[in-house]
């Protein structure tokens, strides 16, 4: 027997086996338009009705509804409500720029627009043929209660999502994951975390990333309860942690930092500890922050490893038995590292050393970018642009990224994009913008620059990116040279530019 996988069937259990049971508890008493309180039956009865909506709206399956949206029921919701149903939800980070927005929206070929009140102004200049801002009023034109939407048979191969994400292309690729690929990485994920429904899941990562890498899913299955937070902030987080019981979080290793900082003024014993586990992805963080995980937190610190085009878990590294009798410092030296690949998925490394991966989670290719996806899918292995090296043990370690990509505080940047943007500067002849290490973010920005006039300063570029796009996106620092390193055929040698900034260093990533 063949049941085609759908992503529907995670809520279907829920509403089946935990139907009265709280699902999403939506930032009560903090958020006007909040929905409070949600059992999974309300939560199914929202998005059936969120899904007869569209029909109204004449949009059809296959269709792309694209939202812009902090951590919410909505948003948790139209998962389930658009994708569910046979449609493509466009999940879009939150702090894109109107124009970068626009790009996507386009690019999507989206029909419908819905957009946090907070992100309303923001977003105006944003077209699409239906514009929703979440909300009360929203919700009385976009939810029809009592129409059975219209029947999807359910195809495991169509896109589920498409999640945009910065490559080494000045514009973002739309990342197209399927069902089987969103329902396999969510199962994958839950089985090598330990779900169960006695969990609470606090939504410390903005759901916009790889949709909130399947927990989304993985924990509605399970009949987990959600625990939305919309903005980052350590004391919050420890605060929500002791009131709802939470027992796991995802999380960038800026935002364990952000703990670890709030923690120092916390009054009292740390609350989750013995009971939470975080895990933690978007770039290795050093072993010292691994070991105040433990004790200062007494949270059980796991890492895991992958891309939005792999859903994206690849590997995982959780202690194991064997490490019962290392020391802090052993145990979080081996915790450092990648990990060993889950559940169907194969590793391997190339002849120059990056990383490459066979899964049912690599993505279906990028959204009307037939060459980049021949290119990254290349003799049937998904090229991950990481370098990186497998051990004895099979575990992984991620050493270098091949990609001109920098990770600051859990967000993607292509420096080709910051390039661009400073290219646009009547006053910048050449430019190359590279990751350097940084305590706090993990990596930060810097833009080396030959200018063409000494009057121009730092601030003045940083400004001009910050007002072209997103804010994380402009460069903290900006070094004035005479040149910058080429090759014989006028090629920017990055690696050689950065290694000032990473000497002494054993990874080029942080």
């Amino acid at each position: 027997m063949l049941v085609p996988f759908g992503i529907r069937d995670f809520l279907d259990r829920a509403v089946t086996v935990y139907p009265d049971r709280i699902g999403i508890v939506d930032e009560p008493g903090r958020s006007a338009q909040a929905w409070q309180r949600l059992t999974y039956r309300r939560v199914a009865e929202l998005a059936a009705a969120q899904a007869a909506g569209l029909d109204a709206l004449g949009v059809g399956h296959g269709k792309r509804v694209a939202i812009v949206s902090h951590n919410s029921a909505r948003l948790l919701t139209s998962f389930f409500g658009v994708s569910g149903y046979g449609r493509v939800l466009v999940p879009i980070n939150f702090r894109l720029s109107a124009h970068e927005a626009s790009y996507i929206v386009e690019d999507s070929g989206a029909e419908v627009l819905l957009m946090d009140p907070e992100l309303a102004d923001t977003l105006a200049p944003v077209s699409c043929r239906h514009r929703f801002t979440l909300g009360e009023t929203a919700d009385a034109e976009l939810y029809r209660f009592g129409f059975e939407p219209e029947p999807w048979q359910p195809d495991e191969n169509a896109t589920a999502t498409i999640n945009y994400t910065s490559g080494t292309t000045a514009r973002p690729k739309g990342v197209q994951l399927t069902h089987r690929n969103i329902w396999v990485n969510a199962t994958t994920f839950a089985l090598h975390t330990g779900v169960t429904d006695r969990d609470v899941y606090l939504h410390t990562l903005p759901m916009f990333h790889v949709n909130g890498w399947g927990m989304v899913f993985g924990m509605t299955g399970m009949g987990a309860r959600h625990v939305m937070l919309r903005k980052v902030d350590g004391a919050e987080i420890l605060r929500r942690v002791a009131e709802h019981g939470v027992t796991v979080m995802c999380a960038a290793p800026a935002v364990v930092n952000a703990v670890l900082a709030a923690a120092e003024d916390w009054d009292g014993e740390i609350p989750g500890r013995d009971r939470l586990r975080v895990i933690v992805a978007g770039a290795p963080p050093p072993t010292h922050t691994i070991a105040r995980v433990e004790t200062v937190l007494g949270w059980e610190f796991i890492q895991i490893y992958g891309l939005t085009e792999t859903s994206p878990l690849l590997t995982v590294n959780r202690a194991r038995a064997e490490w019962d009798g290392l020391d802090l410092r052993q145990r979080a030296e081996k915790l450092a590292r990648a990990g060993g690949p889950v559940l169907g998925v194969t590793l391997r490394t190339s002849a120059s050393g990056e990383v490459l991966a066979r899964s049912n989670t690599v993505m279906e290719g990028y959204w009307q970018q037939p060459e980049e996806t021949s290119h990254a899918l290349k003799g049937g292995w998904f090229h991950t642009g990481d370098g990186g090296s497998l051990g004895q043990d099979g575990y992984l370690t991620i050493s270098d990224r091949e990609k001109d990509v920098i990770i600051t505080g859990g967000e993607n940047v292509s420096s080709v994009e910051v390039e661009d943007a400073l290219f646009d500067h009547p006053a910048v002849t050449e430019v190359a913008v590279i990751g350097v290490p940084d305590e706090k973010w993990g990596e930060t920005i810097k833009a080396l620059v030959v200018p063409a006039t000494e009057q121009v300063t730092e601030a003045e570029l940083i400004d001009w990116c910050k007002q072209r796009l997103a804010r994380y996106k402009a460069p903290t620092s900006v070094e004035f040279r005479t040149e910058l390193a080429r090759t014989a055929t006028g090629k920017l040698q990055k690696y050689k530019l950065r290694e000032p900034y990473w000497a002494g260093r054993a990874r080029r990533v942080n």
